[in-house]
């Protein structure tokens, strides 16, 4: 179980920086907001999987945990650089108003 665990957080991390490496720069912001919908998933995900009762191994508590430490920094660290973007958008309308 453990190993098929792994392989398939290995293989996302593979994914997950190629499909990265080819996204534009311009499209990086609205992948960002859908990027946090997923994260938010993982959280529940791993949060469901960390309370399962048979979970005696401890690695696959600590693997959990990593789970939910790693998506809540990818959460609140997306939704402050979206939230400082949109206060550049902000700025710029008020200076093309005066």
């Amino acid at each position: 179980m453990m190993g098929l665990l792994f392989f398939v957080f290995v293989l996302a991390i593979f994914l997950g920086i190629e499909l990265i490496s080819k996204v534009p720069s311009q499209l990086h912001t609205p992948l960002m907001s859908g990027s946090n919908a997923i994260s938010g998933i993982s959280i529940v995900g791993a949060l469901l999987a960390l309370a399962v009762e048979n979970v005696s191994e401890p690695a696959m508590i600590v693997l959990g945990t990593l789970a939910v430490t790693l998506a809540m920094i990818n959460v609140v660290g997306g939704y402050l650089v979206t939230d400082r973007m949109l206060g550049m958008f902000q700025q710029k309308k008020k200076k093309e108003g005066k």
